[in-house]
């Protein structure tokens, strides 16, 4: 059994997320989405990306948790406590596609930690 923690916000990338997992995760393996509230971030787009894992995953089931605080921070310590084997995220807060300098802060920050596989999900292409 295996688990993920999917960090995302944004509906955009939980589905490309969800695309890249389905070929990954078999039904008894676990996801844990993750949505940190923060400035710009509302409970309701949470609970929307959360609500995508769930109509594009089929198994495993999903779990969806929201906290509050600093990304990095909160992904880190949701992956220590549930013991997760890899975790997902976007390059980039929110939009996948929006501009600015890729990996975003909360990557660099899992991957400086070194202690899980990361997987950083490349931007959408451009139109």
């Amino acid at each position: 059994m295996v688990t993920v923690l999917l960090a995302s916000a944004s509906v955009h990338t939980t589905a490309a997320a969800c695309d890249l997992l389905a070929g990954w995760l078999e039904a008894d393996d676990r996801l844990v989405h993750l949505g940190v509230v923060e400035a710009g971030v509302t409970k309701r787009d949470l609970a929307d990306a959360a609500n995508v894992a769930r109509g594009r995953l089929v198994a495993p089931a999903v779990e969806a948790l929201v906290r509050t605080g600093d990304p990095p921070t909160v992904v880190a310590a949701v992956a220590d406590r549930r013991d997760v084997d890899h975790v997902v995220l976007g390059g980039a807060r929110g939009d996948p596609s929006a501009a600015g300098s890729r990996p975003g802060s909360t990557a660099r920050a899992l991957l400086a930690a070194d202690r899980w596989p990361v997987t950083v999900l490349p931007a959408a292409p451009s139109p």
